[in-house]
């Protein structure tokens, strides 16, 4: 297949949202752009509602939210390896930024909004130099099992964290799942008109995906908001005042001083947060049939969140959602992504037509789109396939509620446990013996590295003590997947021991890479193909 025809939405490049391949020729490139254009825009009008749910979320004023959709994704755009991916606020990512924030300034104050534009500067500075650096693999710490668990948990604080406005009940101070508890706890509060909102505003999402995949349900949803609020006065809570501006007002006075707190936070979240972004790069580059770079992308995320940082915004990321719905309206190249951010540019100026929009429609646009997420499936496969991992996830998730709304410490703890896992499995070595004649063989399989050495010393030393009438050891290598240098130097002293004790001691099977280590610790000794040199 060639290079020109591999950069298509289909496998093809013809641009067909099927995956089929062999059909159709590369379009031109008046083509090409008009089918940017049409996708570019058609997320865009997605864009410009959910950005101001998430910025909600990460206890913003909801205009903030399209300040971080406006000029970030252009920017991204720019650097960006994946011709699909969608830049801008997340779920996740605002999670994760309200959990960092909350406890240092009042959500929704001045101090807070400059905070979260400066933890956008942080996170957009950890991720370009990740890039640069080509140190993009960090982000693969992330196992599966931790993965899964922390989307699990994060996904239903998410959901919870909107049940108040949903409901239309008013549910201060407390924990996220407190103030999702008092919401479901007292019936009698509910607001009988935030309820019928959300609801019609969850069946224009959900509903409409199944009229067609393209169907602006979030853009239904928030028209149908602002009309029925302001044909009848709407009493509940809604976005108020939007500030009508040309451009995101651009900010380089920061609270420097505050860098230091923000450190660690923002570190994680340019780690984690680029997840979302990484399997959306892979998952479309893997049925396309095309290359992606994840360095290039930690790369353009990063001027992102740069650009969000100073002009207004949040921490932004790559949008699963967002980024399928470009790929299904046929997009073609990078460029998709500016079309979006030039859509909600274009936007801003009448930004103020959206002040009498029900935050319950706010809150069930953030609903809708974490549905899918809280699906335990996942987490209750795992268990089937391996109990050890499932462990892991199951730690994580539990983590994850019990930390929020700091749940970046539950990422590190999830990421510490599956390392421990891997660790404890990693001391498990199994050694078999055989007798041939007078030679005892001994076969270890597994690692063995500075942990497992002690272990695998006595297993070797009891072996021995159990055939002490032989006159030749041979011991095996060639189930070793590595030998580090305690490795080797254990080796060498079960051999050295061994020969002590007068009895001929004789390698075999050892991987390349094994023997150059074994032969720098042991200079002397005795290799299966030693016999034919």
């Amino acid at each position: 297949m060639s290079t020109r025809a591999s950069t298509g939405s289909g496998a093809d490049g013809s641009g067909a949202v099927d995956g089929k391949a062999g059909e159709g020729t590369p379009p031109g490139g008046a083509r090409r752009w008009l089918a940017d254009v049409v996708a570019g825009a058609s997320v865009g009008l997605v864009l410009i509602p959910q950005s101001m749910a998430y910025a909600e979320l990460a206890g913003l004023p909801p205009h903030r939210g399209l300040f971080a959709g406006a000029l970030p994704p252009i920017f991204a755009a720019f650097l960006a390896s994946s011709p699909y991916l969608q830049t801008g606020p997340t779920a996740l990512t605002s999670l994760l930024t309200f959990g960092a924030l909350a406890s240092l300034a009042t959500p929704g104050s001045d101090e807070y909004v400059i905070l979260a534009a400066l933890l956008a500067v942080v996170v957009g500075g950890v991720r370009v130099a990740v890039g640069v650096t080509r140190a993009g693999a960090i982000s693969y710490l992330m196992s599966q099992p931790v993965l899964r668990g922390f989307t699990a948990g994060a996904a239903l604080l998410i959901f919870s964290s909107q049940l108040p406005s949903v409901f239309g009940v008013a549910a201060e101070g407390g924990s996220v799942l407190g103030r999702a508890y008092f919401a479901l706890s007292h019936v009698g509060a509910w607001e009988t008109t935030a309820l019928g909102i959300s609801a019609v505003t969850l069946v224009l999402m959900l509903g409409g995906r199944r009229i067609h995949a393209l169907f602006p349900g979030v853009l239904a949803a928030v028209i149908f908001g602002v009309a029925f609020s302001s044909s009848t006065g709407y009493g509940g809570a809604v976005v108020g005042a939007v500030p009508d501006v040309l451009l995101p007002p651009l900010t380089i006075e920061h609270p420097w001083s505050k860098l230091p707190t923000l450190l660690v936070s923002g570190g994680i979240i340019a780690l984690v947060g680029f997840a979302e972004a990484a399997s959306v790069s892979q998952t479309f580059a893997e049925q396309t049939r095309t290359t992606w770079d994840p360095n290039k992308e930690f790369v353009s995320q990063g001027v992102a969140n740069l650009t969000a940082g100073f002009f207004g915004g949040f921490p932004v990321g790559g949008s699963f959602s967002r980024s399928a719905l470009n790929r299904h309206a046929g997009a073609l190249t990078r460029w998709s992504g500016a079309i979006t951010g030039l859509t909600a540019l274009v936007f801003l100026p009448f930004a103020g037509v959206i002040a009498p929009l029900p935050k319950a429609v706010l809150g069930a646009i953030v609903v809708g789109a974490v549905l899918k997420l809280l699906d335990p499936r996942p987490l209750i496969e795992l268990w089937r396939l391996s109990p050890a991992q499932a462990i892991v996830a199951y730690a994580t998730f539990v983590l994850t509620l019990l930390l929020a709304p700091h749940i970046e410490y539950a990422v590190l703890g999830g990421i510490a446990l599956g390392l421990a896992v891997h660790a404890w499995r990693e001391t498990e070595i199994v050694v078999t013996s055989e007798r041939d004649g007078d030679s005892l063989i001994l076969s270890p399989r597994g690692v063995i590295w500075f942990a497992s050495a002690p272990l695998f010393r006595q297993r070797m030393a009891g072996l021995l003590a159990e055939h002490s009438d032989v006159g030749a050891l041979r011991i095996d290598l060639a189930g070793m997947g590595r030998i580090d240098l305690t490795g080797a130097l254990a080796l060498s002293q079960i051999a050295q021991s061994a020969a002590d004790g007068g009895l001929e001691v004789r390698f075999c099977g050892a991987p390349e890479r094994a023997k150059l280590i074994l032969r720098r610790v042991m200079p002397d000794i005795l290799m299966d193909d030693d016999d034919d040199e």
